[in-house]
């Protein structure tokens, strides 16, 4: 596989690139950001997500757990009990951060947990005891699901699972077996999902809205629209040029830049947990929440999460107008009707108006004066009050 340096970038493939690092970037800080994208098949989706993999950096866990406990906040039913010295005892070890895919083939048992046929099996101790499924597994890390469309109509027993593990940071799973005492811990993974919206069964928003929602951020791949580029990406993957790479895949790797994305994101996820958003931005972001009628907070607790993760990747120490008005697409996309979406980057970007993000600068956050400010009014008269003079006369007005 081509190193996730060394792939090709392109206007259509940029948002892709962006999103992913600060996925990578929040989850290295221990906050997850849920990842869709979407597009036509073969443009390389998922082949950027994957490619991912070779610039996560290490993360610290007890050592041998396979829920990736954190030595200073165990979590899994062996290790959360135990007391400092204890788990001194047992020893830390470093491993790369998990990156682990749910095939469509995928049981319950094999995403959430199941009973660890091998203890039970065991000649010399036969015990039943749970065995973690991907998601537990991968605690601390990425969970990828290509087709994630397919799989919310074929899966819906997975599906609820995600539902739980995404609802909050950090989320929720239980593991059931019967005979066994249902294990219930917390999970902390970003979900990173692919899909082609014009291929059966359609869009995920269509399909199940209540998943959809739980993405933070989507993007939308777009095809290469360069000779050049195309022609670079064809030598890319020729078989020639693969068997080369196959001999100088030391070299290859060593020379990529994979390893100084490992220590950016170490950086960045150290100011990331510094940073936060000015007041006057966030009350911009609770007032589109409001004025735009949003029907999820998790679409402003992504926004937020966004901009400040734009904002260290563009190596700033403070967030600005811009990192927001960037994330705001992304963010809002699978969330409102395009029309709204509209509207909103529209306010957004205009500078001039009372609304705008400017306006909010130096504002004291005064709720008495917010409610008296005639942001909402609501002295507008329903149509069928208006005679049909007063409407033809509003029309001209309009269009004049």
């Amino acid at each position: 596989m081509i190193p996730f340096s060394m792939l090709e970038r392109y206007e259509g493939n940029e948002a892709l690139f962006q999103i992913v690092m600060m996925s990578v970037v929040s989850s290295c800080a221990g906050e997850p950001l849920h990842l869709h994208a979407e597009g036509l098949r073969g443009t390389g989706k998922t082949t950027i997500m994957r490619a991912a993999r070779g610039i996560l950096p290490t993360i610290t866990r007890i050592r041998g757990c396979i829920y990736n406990c954190d030595p200073l906040k165990p979590h899994c039913p062996e290790h959360r009990g135990l007391s400092a010295s204890e788990i001194e005892a047992i020893g830390t070890e470093e491993i790369q951060m998990p990156f682990l895919e749910i095939s469509h083939s995928a049981k319950v048992g094999t995403v959430a947990g199941s009973i660890d046929l091998a203890r039970l099996t065991d000649v010399s101790k036969p015990e039943a005891h749970l065995l973690p499924g991907l998601i537990p597994q991968a605690h601390r890390g990425i969970i990828f699901i290509d087709e994630i469309n397919r799989l919310a109509d074929t899966s819906p027993e997975i599906t609820d699972i995600l539902l739980d593990v995404m609802g909050n940071k950090p989320g929720h799973l239980q593991i059931e077996e019967a005979g066994l005492p249902a294990v219930d811990i917390q999970v902390s993974v970003s979900v990173w999902a692919a899909s082609n919206p014009d291929e059966d069964p359609g869009p995920l928003e269509e399909i199940r809205r209540q998943l959809s929602d739980r993405f933070d951020l989507v993007c939308y791949m777009g095809r290469p629209d360069s000779v050049d580029i195309v022609a670079h990406i064809l030598e890319e993957n020729s078989y020639g040029y693969r068997v080369r790479s196959a001999r100088n895949q030391e070299r290859l790797f060593a020379d990529s830049g994979d390893q100084r994305y490992k220590q950016d994101t170490i950086k960045w996820a150290e100011e990331y947990q510094k940073l936060d958003m000015p007041d006057f931005l966030r009350s911009f972001i609770a007032r589109l929440y409001l004025k735009h009628n949003l029907e999820s907070i998790r679409a402003i607790e992504a926004i937020q999460q966004a901009a400040i993760l734009h904002a260290v990747l563009q190596c700033r120490e403070k967030v600005m107008i811009s990192d927001v008005t960037k994330v705001i697409p992304m963010a809002l996309k699978h969330r409102v009707d395009g029309d709204t979406l509209v509207r909103l980057i529209n306010e957004a970007d205009n500078k001039g108006s009372r609304d705008s993000i400017l306006s909010f600068k130096n504002r004291q956050n005064d709720r008495s004066r917010d409610q008296d400010e005639d942001y909402f009014q609501h002295t507008a008269r329903p149509l069928k009050d208006m005679h049909r003079g007063e409407l033809v006369n509003t029309e001209k007005a309009l269009s004049s």
